[in-house]
């Protein structure tokens, strides 16, 4: 008999698509039998701004728990919501191939960030993004948002908010449709999002500029997935642990880990103006990490950059603390409010 295999996730769409993809993946390549566990978060169930709520680690703590009770064996998360302080008895197994780290501007009648007139409303639930927007273009106003990925687009005037993804894991089995009822619609000129979730989801029509990293630093770990599991689950010749070594992308796992080093030694949670963007360079075998500390308000930037070995996780976590250390050297503390971890 397979293995059985209970998945966790979060009923949104793009989180069911995520999921879906992991599972899929998962019973291919250790021929599992896996079902899919809907977990409810608080980030689900409030609307406030995420910031006042504690960040995006809302999305985490209820999918940990259910884990730790047993009620799933696998939980899957976008990486940039996972907080850097790990949980105990839980380890992250599998870092899957990253999709786009950048983010994408999807804005009305094709318009770019260069083109937005001046005024124009622009929406993101993101202080890195907020921040940088404003450092870019501080005649914009930009709007704190929150909802789904269909919400968030239905608020761009001239947008067809519908979700046009159809894979298996979507569907008719959704808790709620992609459109808040109650969400205001076609008040905002643009929203940003995250391009690889855009691209899950099928949704790469909404966009009108993609945003290179140079411009609009991602968030540590933007478009990487992390499958955590109970340590236990994580070692030995099961065929779970078999098919997690598997999913487990060397060169995203390395970059990512460098990203979330400069968030943890930053102490900053997952909702602060921080951007960083790790990436293997090819030619010469080294990790690439660039990362950027913005005041709120726009007025100030600051951008370095750091190479180093890639040869284990341990290198990648040193190089990431060492760009860390230079940033707080060159007065990060003075433009974002760094803190303790939550």
């Amino acid at each position: 008999m397979p293995q059985q295999v209970r998945v966790g996730t979060r009923a949104s769409a793009l989180a069911l698509t995520q999921t879906g993809h992991v599972a899929d993946a998962l019973a291919a390549l250790g021929g599992l039998a896996v079902e899919t566990v809907r977990v409810r978060t608080q980030g689900d169930r409030v609307r406030a701004s995420l910031a006042t709520i504690g960040g995006t680690g809302v999305f985490v703590t209820a999918l940990r728990d259910a884990l730790l009770d047993g009620r799933c064996d696998v939980a899957v998360h976008s990486l940039k919501d996972l907080p850097t302080v790990p949980a105990d008895g839980l380890v992250i197994a599998a870092v899957p191939p990253r999709q786009d780290p950048r983010d994408a501007l999807c804005a009305r009648d094709g318009l770019t960030l260069a083109t937005l007139p001046a005024g124009a409303r622009v929406g993101t639930g993101s202080p890195r993004r907020a921040a940088q927007l404003r450092a870019l273009r501080p005649d914009l106003d930009v709007v704190d948002i929150r909802g789904n990925v269909g919400t968030r687009l239905g608020r761009v005037r001239g947008l067809d908010p519908t979700t046009h993804a159809t894979g298996a894991h979507i569907g008719a089995e959704a808790p709620h449709p992609g459109v808040a009822t109650d969400a205001p619609r076609g008040d905002l000129d643009a929203v940003v999002l995250a391009a690889a979730g855009l691209a899950r989801l099928g949704r790469l029509d909404a966009v009108s500029e993609t945003l290179d990293p140079d411009v609009l630093a991602p968030a540590p770990g933007q478009g990487a997935l992390a499958v955590e599991v109970r340590a236990a689950d994580a070692v030995g010749d099961t065929a779970l642990a078999a098919a997690l070594r598997a999913l487990d992308h060397t060169p995203t796992r390395r970059a990512v880990v460098a990203e979330r080093a400069v968030l943890a030694r930053l102490e900053a949670g997952c909702a602060a103006p921080i951007g960083a963007w790790g990436r293997l360079d090819e030619t010469t075998g080294t990790l690439v990490l660039d990362a950027v500390v913005a005041a709120p308000d726009g007025s100030r930037v600051l951008r370095l950059a750091a190479r180093g070995p890639a040869d284990d996780d341990a290198a990648a976590d040193a190089l990431g603390r060492r760009l860390a250390e230079d940033l707080l050297d060159a007065g990060a503390t003075d433009l974002a409010p760094l803190g303790p971890v939550r």
